[in-house]
Order: structure tokens, then C-alpha cells, then sequence
């Protein structure tokens, strides 16, 4: 999707997205109060941003293996740790959203699709140390640098996984007994998109949240994102605009919600 295409895009968003105070769902609306628009700062926040700053100005420089759609600003496959840590990581506002989604549901059971410097993967395992994080990088060499950052903030609730996603999720997969939370942030192309989407709704439950990054990345991604919403076990969306959220609940009216974040 073009610069204009994304402007467009945001600005169709923004003028059709509600606020909590015309939210007629009790769900989405206590979600909204208590997670979405939360401003509460938790103890982690200083440390992953302090991480991440310290990233932001490495000289380090690292052979890259991107295997989904690629970057919009990096096309080199040696790239600089600190323009990883620019473009390629959540920003504090992203990240302290998944943080506070890990803090209010409490999942016993994450499962990451790229890593990448493992900013995003620290927000969700500090949020709730009890949970057992998976998460899923290509890049052996981004998972190095992944695997430090888990180590000097001592994320000892995460599992890192190196290799490519067609290979590794079935057997990742298999060693768990259900997914509470997953974030689908590694391949930015619609058919991937799905094929993964479908081979983790075995593990879903009512009480399952699917994450989706950049849903407005590219037009296969608005397009992957419009199947997913259109899915007999979807009965809840929240479209974020930079993520969108997915829900299970069974008891729950089919309905789908852009609110402003």
C-alpha cells in the first residue's frame, strides 16, 4: 500500500472510529476503559524503553533473512540494529498496549509470530510472569539480539523458537495445551496471514485474543484482515487501526468495532 493509500486509509479510520461513551457493548466498553485507553505507567515500561534506546543508537550491523513481505524502508539484507529498532519495533504507545492486554487477561499461554529485537515479546512476558511466552524469529541473527534483551531484563518466561514460520508453528503447536493470547506480527502477506490464523484456531477458547499487526500495512493485509473478521469463530473485531483484535466469545453477538486508540 502507497504512503497515500495508508493516509487515506487512516483517515477513513478516524472518521468512522467511536469513542468508549457510544459504545453499546458491556465487553468492549469495560475493555476500552480498563485496557485500551488506560494511562496507568507499570514498573516495566522504564526498562524495555531504556532497552530499547540503548538499540536505538548501536552501531552494530546485522545479516538479515526477512522471510515475509519485507520492509518499506530497509531493503538491504545488512541493516543496522538501530534502524531495526526504529522502524521494525513496536513504539512505546504499541508496546504498552500489549503490556496492558497481557496485564487484564492474564493468558497462561502466548504465542509470538516475530520476534524481531523481542521489544514487543518483553511486554508481554513482563507483563505477567506466570505466562509461558513462545515466541517465532526467522532471522537467527535479529534472535540473537532478541535473546540478549530477554536476558539482561530477565524474561525468563520466554521461549524463543529460530526458524521459518511454515516449519516451526505445527510443532510450537503441538507442544501447547491452548492459546490464550497470540500476536501475528511476522509476515505482512494475506496468504501466510491465514494459513497461520487457521492452524491456530484448534487451540482457541472463549476467552482466546488474537493480535493483528499493520492490518493497514498493505492491501493484502486489509484484505486478510476483512476474512479474518468474516470467520464463523470470530464473533467480536476491535479494529485499532495500527492492530486489530480478535475475539472468541461464543455467547457474544457477531460485531465489529473501530475505536479510536
Amino acid at each position: 500500500m502507497n504512503k497515500l493509500s495508508y493516509i487515506w486509509q487512516y483517515i477513513k479510520y478516524l472518521t468512522s472510529a467511536q469513542s468508549k461513551y457510544y459504545l453499546h457493548s458491556p465487553f468492549v466498553y469495560t475493555l476500552t476503559q480498563e485496557v485500551l485507553h488506560d494511562k496507568r505507567y507499570y514498573y516495566a515500561f522504564d526498562a524495555i524503553d531504556y532497552c530499547k534506546k540503548q538499540w536505538l543508537i548501536s552501531k552494530q550491523i546485522i545479516e538479515v533473512q526477512d522471510y515475509g513481505a519485507g520492509s518499506k524502508v530497509m531493503d538491504s539484507k545488512k541493516r543496522r540494529v538501530s534502524d531495526i529498532a526504529k522502524y521494525a519495533t513496536a513504539s512505546n504507545k504499541e508496546g504498552q498496549l500489549l503490556f496492558r492486554l497481557v496485564n487484564y487477561f492474564k493468558p497462561n499461554y502466548v504465542l509470538e509470530l516475530g520476534t524481531s529485537l523481542g521489544i514487543s515479546t518483553l511486554y508481554l512476558a513482563k507483563a505477567y510472569s506466570k505466562a509461558a511466552v513462545h515466541t517465532l524469529e526467522g532471522c537467527p541473527q535479529t534472535a540473537a539480539v532478541a535473546q540478549q534483551n530477554f536476558k539482561v531484563l530477565q524474561a525468563n518466561n520466554v521461549r524463543l523458537h529460530v526458524g521459518t514460520f511454515n516449519e516451526l508453528l505445527p510443532k510450537v503447536l503441538q507442544q501447547l495445551p491452548q492459546l490464550d493470547l497470540v500476536l501475528f506480527d511476522g509476515n505482512h502477506k494475506k496468504e501466510p496471514t491465514l494459513l497461520y490464523f487457521e492452524q491456530c484456531l484448534p487451540l482457541v477458547h472463549e476467552k482466546t485474543v488474537f493480535v493483528f499487526d499493520d492490518i493497514y500495512w498493505s492491501a493484502e493485509m486489509t484484505e486478510a484482515w476483512e476474512t479474518i473478521k468474516k470467520h464463523p469463530k470470530v464473533r467480536l473485531t476491535i479494529d485499532l487501526f495500527r492492530y486489530g483484535l480478535v475475539f472468541f466469545k461464543q455467547d457474544q453477538a457477531k460485531e465489529h468495532f473501530k475505536i479510536l486508540f
